[in-house]
């Protein structure tokens, strides 16, 4: 019977093409006979088994050899709300395992020409802020080094700053498209310069961003003055508020987008908030009127054709969602960035 069942084990682990070495999943694929990495079937392996990466795509420790990656920041302590998002990246992976490789509506096929992998999770301080957006600079730095292209789960929204900072160092001042219920773009609150109602007025202070090459999608709920987004207008973003896009397809709005931008360097930070919570209540801080999930896809989706060098989905806290649907939404939202990043072929559309 023993050697029977070690000969169930070789078999089932042949057919799912999960290989590993100590308790490090290596490759969803033999290297011989596939180029890149491809998330395993749920008619090969049970969606419920496997190791919890995203997508349950191989796990590396690094960025060598990758064109992209997914890679989780366990943040909560720049919150001013609920916390909670620390357990974001461990929940969008487990809900992840819904999605399979191809965009059935766009055609995007991005793992016929990407090698993608998940990096696991940046290490951080978790008592000290400060010290933790240094250790994310830091890992970023590496992360980007070679050009690999990240994709994190988030984790609240401070850790957006830091991450532009090191995509700063690699590429200048990027353009930026910000989905979000907030502006985020307070100096200080609590005399503290640095959480998650501050990392774009920092980006700016800082020259990470090129001001110009800047949207803000989806701004709304109750402010402190009449006057909260004109910091932003004085900047030169272009401020889109969610009312000014309720019942309408935000197609038109990404095509001023995409000429908004140009061919310059492009980040995309996406604050699941941005939904409204009858899509996302599993965040900090909702506000109601938000943007609808097929909102979302469109706006990920208009990003085609951007030179995007990362993006971002934050603030995404389990506990107030016992669905998982905000996870699974935000996994969703990840794949889609994935399939607009240049470099990925479609095989139609």
């Amino acid at each position: 019977m023993a050697v029977a069942a070690v000969r169930a084990v070789a078999t089932t682990l042949r057919r799912s093409s999960v290989f590993l070495e100590g308790s490090r999943p290596l490759s969803t694929s033999s290297a011989s006979q596939q180029k890149f990495n491809v998330p395993p079937s749920g008619n090969d392996l049970p969606r419920p088994g496997g190791i919890a990466s995203m997508m349950r795509l191989p796990v590396q420790n690094d960025t060598q050899g990758l064109d992209a990656c997914f890679v989780g920041i366990p943040l909560d302590i720049g919150t001013s709300n609920r916390s909670g998002t620390r357990f974001g990246p461990r929940q969008i992976r487990t809900e992840s395992v819904m999605l399979r490789p191809y965009n059935n509506w766009t055609g995007a096929a991005p793992y016929d020409s990407l090698q993608v992998a998940d990096i696991g999770d940046v290490f951080l301080n978790m008592y000290d802020l400060k010290d933790a957006v240094k250790n994310i600079r830091d890992a970023y730095t590496k992360i980007v080094a070679n050009g690999c292209k990240p994709l994190t789960l988030g984790g609240d929204h401070t850790l957006t700053y830091p991450i532009l900072q090191a995509i700063k160092d690699k590429y200048g001042p990027v353009g930026l498209v910000h989905v979000d219920a907030h502006a985020d773009t307070h100096d200080q609150m609590g005399n503290e310069k640095v959480a998650h109602g501050r990392p774009f007025y920092r980006a700016v202070e800082e020259g990470l961003l090129d001001c110009k090459r800047v949207i803000q999608i989806g701004l709304r709920g109750t402010g402190y003055t009449d006057y909260d987004y004109d910091w932003s207008r004085s900047q030169g973003f272009r401020v889109v508020q969610a009312e000014e896009v309720w019942y309408k397809s935000l197609a038109p709005l990404m095509e001023e987008v995409r000429a908004q931008m140009g061919d310059g360097p492009v980040y995309l930070s996406f604050d699941i908030d941005a939904l409204d919570p009858a899509y996302a209540p599993g965040t900090g801080t909702p506000e109601i009127g938000g943007l609808t999930s097929h909102q979302g896809l469109e706006i990920i989706r208009g990003c085609r054709g951007l030179n995007l060098v990362g993006g971002d989905l934050v603030e995404v806290s389990p506990a107030y969602d016992p669905s998982g649907n905000t996870a699974l939404t935000a996994a969703n939202l990840l794949f889609e960035m994935l399939c607009v990043l240049p470099g990925v072929q479609y095989r139609r559309g």
